[in-house]
């Protein structure tokens, strides 16, 4: 059973990081926790599946959320060094997390979650949870449940989010298909950002693009537009969805 720690301060340690410049730079507990709201997601390893599929980017793509929602920061932590969580984050949808190296474990030890995974070749890991912490005292915790392998049952984002504010309102999820040298693409992105939105583009090469457009779409040209998984369309249908919606 793993302990819970609501109500306790988080251990106090010194996290070895390394700059953008390649710098290395020792970072304290108190300088990521104290005076602060803060949401933290420990996982098993950098690059593992789970981790990289759906933890990591889901809490990314939250943290704007959280942040409106009266959190300052969303930290993951890591059993990992530094160069591996860093490169990590280089590959990843990470842009809104603050990366931790816990690389020796000693704040996974102090909060009871360094486990053994010998099994798999992994030495000393943390068991995967999540936690809100105000100015260093844990306020909730999350902790996956104890059985074989890597549960992720509880300590996803949404369900953090749920705990910071039920009613709080989630980033829509907006794709666009488009190719290189298209005006309408051009003109559908630009309606996108003054609606608000962020999105994420696909350029379809010109050999398959029109095979992939209408397998997926049912149309053959670009721009295509998808928000929350239902299919708007074109430039001519963005444009009468945004005037409808405004």
């Amino acid at each position: 059973m793993f302990p819970n720690h609501e109500g306790k301060q988080v251990p106090q340690v010194t996290f070895r990081t390394r700059t953008a410049q390649g710098e290395w730079k020792n970072v304290t507990t108190d300088e990521l926790f104290k005076g602060r709201t803060v949401a933290v997601f420990s996982l098993p390893g950098a690059f593992t599946p789970t981790c990289s599929t759906t933890h990591l980017p889901r809490y990314n793509e939250l943290a704007p959320a959280f942040k409106a929602n009266g959190v300052d920061a969303v930290l993951c932590i890591s059993v990992n060094d530094a160069f591996v969580m860093n490169e990590w984050a280089a590959g990843q949808e990470a842009q809104n997390i603050v990366m931790v190296p816990d690389g020796n474990g000693e704040f996974t030890e102090g909060m009871g979650m360094l486990v053994d995974k010998n099994d798999l070749g992994f030495g000393k890991r943390s068991w995967r949870y999540s936690m809100l912490v105000k100015d260093g005292v844990v306020q909730k915790m999350f902790i996956e449940p104890q059985k074989p392998g890597d549960p992720f049952e509880v300590s996803d984002a949404d369900t953090m989010l749920a705990y910071v504010n039920p009613k709080a309102k989630k980033p829509d999820q907006v794709a666009i298909l488009t190719r290189e040298g298209c005006s309408f693409c051009a003109k559908a992105k630009s309606l996108l950002k003054e609606l608000g939105y962020e999105y994420a583009e696909v350029s379809l090469p010109n050999a398959n693009r029109s095979r992939v457009v209408g397998a997926i779409t049912g149309q053959g040209t670009v721009p295509q537009v998808f928000v929350n998984g239902q299919h708007i369309g074109g430039w001519d249908a963005l444009e009468a969805w945004a005037r409808k919606a405004a």
